[in-house]
This record gives C-alpha cells, structure tokens and sequence, in this order.
C-alpha cells in the first residue's frame, strides 16, 4: 500500500485533471488516445479515468492483452496437444478458459486431459524431471514481458538434459501492431499510451521508429491513476502543440535502452517472426519464434497432431474491440450470453481483457 497510495492521492488526481483541461481547452476537436496494455485497460476502467476527462479526449482500447490476441487457432493447437497421449499441458491460468473453435483447455480437462496451472516456465521444467515418460508442453503466450522468463525456461531444461519439455509458442512483441493500426482511417490514433511492463524490457527508444515513421505522439505511462492521468497530460500536450515524441512518464522503472539483459536472454532464444493476431491477422515482425538451434523445445515441431480448422463464433466481435473500433457493450452478446462465467470471446476470459473489464467496472 505504501509503494501505491502517493500515486492515488485524490488531490493530486484533481490537480491532474485540471492539467488535462487546462492543455485541452480551446482545442477544436477530438485527441483521440489508445492503450496497448491490458493492465492499463483495466486501471482506466477501475479508477473510471475515462469519466473524468474533457470531452476532447476519447480513449480507446487495443489490442494489449496477450491472452486475447491470441487467435483461435493456437488454441485449437493447444487443444489437440492436449487430447494426445501421454503429454501433459502446462500453462498460466487465463488460458485455460479461452474457447477454441469447439472446445477450450478446461473441457479437455474435465473429460480427462493432463492440464496444470503453473505460476513460472520453471515450473513446466520441474514437472517435465518429475515425469520423464511425459511430454510436458508450455504455452507460451505472451509480449516481451514474460518471453525472458521462457527463454530461461528453455535455457535451464538444455542446461539440465530435460528432453520432455517443449514449448507451443505464440509470442507477441510491440510496437508493430502500434503501426499496423495507425493507418487505418476509422481509428485515427492521434496518440499512444505505451505499455509500462513491455517497455521496461524493450525501453523507450524501441518506440522511436514509429514516432518519427508516423509522426504521432507516444508517452510510456506507468498504472496507477496519477500515472495514467499525467501521461494522458503529456500526451495531450503534445497533440495540442503538433509535436509527435516518445516520452516517459514512468521513469521510475522505464530506460531509454531497456533491460538489455533480459533482451539479451529473449534473443539468444528467439527470433523475430511474422504472427497472427486475433481480429488484426498477420503482422510481419510482430513475434517471436524459438532458434533453429533450440527447435528441440518447438512444441509445434516435436509433436504432430491434427489440428481442426479454426473458425470464431459468428456473433463475437472480439476483433473489433480489440482493434478499438467499437466497445464492449456494441456487441450483441456482451452481458447475455457472453459473461465472466461463460465466455464466448478472449477478451471476456482475460483479467486484462476489455470485456471483462467493462463487465466488471463499466457502467
């Protein structure tokens, strides 16, 4: 509590606000902001950011949350791993519940599949040395955040001879989804709150290229609810004054360079790749995919399964929220017969995921 209540003050939030309206006032039209960050999402829901703000700021939700851009197929993949025998899945809990084109992990499980919660990769490598006439695989989901940790994972069952751990990659990185969405003309992003965990691994600078390439504003916002009302200051300053920058508010955390030793880590594992992304498609450049050298671990190139033919449900419009191009309460099924306890789409499932969100603090 000590570490977040100076950054919760009431006071300080109102002074804040007055900031933002101070920036705004005169401007002749809408500075719209998009988040990339799930847990950002979330903080903005739970502090009710967006009511405070004036009505020239219009934020949008996109595609921050790992688990929710995570397309149908991987999961139809993780499916059919899981039905084949003697190979025990292994995974953090949000993607447990994601449906999949006509099943999801927990229904495996219920009708008898091998699927355990794990809090680390580590962990996967434990129960691989503990069951060594099992296949052990991970699902690696996730930004550049959490693919160290796997990378390590993955260095540690080499260094240690474990040959029954793999790993079914589905890893994303920032900021190229940033650039795909930019350029379409419905979104029209004027600026960018940068993820917070992602950019203490891959640092400012990495955000660089976009700013200069699409000249639109970038701030790395910390999130508590001063972090995110500063950053959305700084960002409306910039849009008001025609400059496009990469900023920190989060500097306690944020280098200009990043973590290079947790990079250093990430890339002696993977490399980058072309990825899928639910509701957007192929990006180029946009994941991260394990080395050559390390193909022993490639959950997809160990083991051959058939897997169905992916397909959404028709009436779920994940996509488009994920995209920021409508929000959570336009789709039909939010609140009827899709819910926390019954989910039809990723971003219901998630705790990062806007639908959750919405559903948990929206009005």
């Amino acid at each position: 509590m000590k570490l977040t209540t100076p950054f919760r003050d009431p006071e300080l939030a109102r002074g804040q606000i007055d900031a933002i309206e101070k920036v705004v006032a005169g401007y002749d039209g809408t500075i719209t902001l998009m988040e990339v960050c799930g847990t950002h999402t979330m903080a903005i829901y739970q502090h009710g950011i967006r009511n405070l703000l004036p009505p020239q700021i219009r934020l949008i939700s996109g595609p921050g949350c790992p688990v929710c851009v995570t397309p149908v197929g991987y999961v139809d993949h993780a499916v059919a791993l899981a039905r084949r025998p003697g190979t025990i899945i292994t995974t953090f809990g949000d993607m447990i519940r994601v449906p999949g084109s006509s099943s999801s992990l927990i229904h495996e499980q219920a009708t008898g599949a091998a699927i355990r919660i794990v809090y680390s990769p580590l962990d996967a490598v434990a129960i691989a040395e503990k069951n060594p006439e099992k296949e052990i695989v991970f699902l690696g989901v996730g930004f550049e955040t959490t693919t160290p940790t796997i990378a390590g994972a993955v260095l540690t069952a080499q260094r240690r001879g474990v040959k029954n751990f793999s790993v079914l990659t589905s890893h994303k990185t920032m900021p190229a989804p940033m650039a795909a969405l930019i350029g379409d003309p419905e979104l029209q992003v004027d600026g960018y709150i940068c993820p917070a965990h992602v950019s203490a691994i891959i640092g400012a600078d990495a955000y660089r290229p976009l700013v200069e390439q699409y000249n639109v504003a970038a701030v790395i916002t910390g999130f508590e609810p001063l972090d995110v009302l500063q950053g959305i200051a700084m960002l409306a300053s910039q849009v008001v004054n025609g400059e496009a920058k990469v900023e920190t508010q989060y500097r306690r955390v944020v280098k200009p360079e990043g973590n290079l030793k947790a990079r250093d880590i990430l890339y002696q594992v993977f490399r980058p790749c072309s990825a899928r992304w639910r509701g957007i498609g192929d990006i180029p450049d946009s994941g991260l995919e394990l080395r050559p050298e390390y193909s022993t671990y490639n959950a997809a190139e160990k083991l051959n399964v058939e897997i169905e033919e992916p397909r959404e449900h028709p009436g779920c419009l994940c996509g488009d929220i994920l995209k920021g191009k409508i929000r959570p309460t336009d789709c039909k099924l939010f609140r009827t017969v899709c819910t926390p306890e019954d989910p039809v789409g990723a971003c219901m499932v998630s705790s990062e995921g806007t639908c959750a969100a919405e559903y948990k603090y929206g009005s």
